[in-house]
């Protein structure tokens, strides 16, 4: 598999564990909003090489999870700004534009440090 996309979590936000129920992460790049960046990832914002789509692989927190739905404003969001959802429910349609969807899976938060990938298959 070729890696389209890697970045690193330099913060986790104090009340990320908040949506563990809801099975989703928010990502953000450094320069969040204070007001935003407890609820976050926080990680470094790098380039996207080449085309996110249904079928493509996330390895995050040493666990690889199939990409199931990409929303239309993802890749522009995350190169931009680190900014978007993952959502663990399995969703094969994107309803929410700077969403990620992912295979359904429990979840939990990772350490600062993990790498996020995202694998061309």
């Amino acid at each position: 598999m070729k890696t389209i996309y890697q970045t690193k979590i330099n913060k986790i936000g104090s009340s990320v564990s908040d949506f563990l129920g809801e099975k989703m992460f928010i990502l953000f790049g450094d320069n969040a909003p204070a007001e935003l960046s407890d609820y976050c990832l926080l990680i470094n914002v790098n380039e996207i090489e080449g085309e996110i789509e249904q079928g493509d692989v996330l390895a995050f927190n040493n666990q690889e999870y199939t990409i199931t739905a990409v929303g239309s404003a993802v890749k522009q969001n995350l190169g931009s700004l680190g900014h978007i959802t993952l959502k663990f429910d399995g969703s094969d349609t994107s309803e929410l534009p700077g969403t990620l969807y992912l295979e359904e899976a429990d979840i939990q938060v990772p350490e600062a440090g993990s790498l996020i990938q995202i694998l061309k298959k």
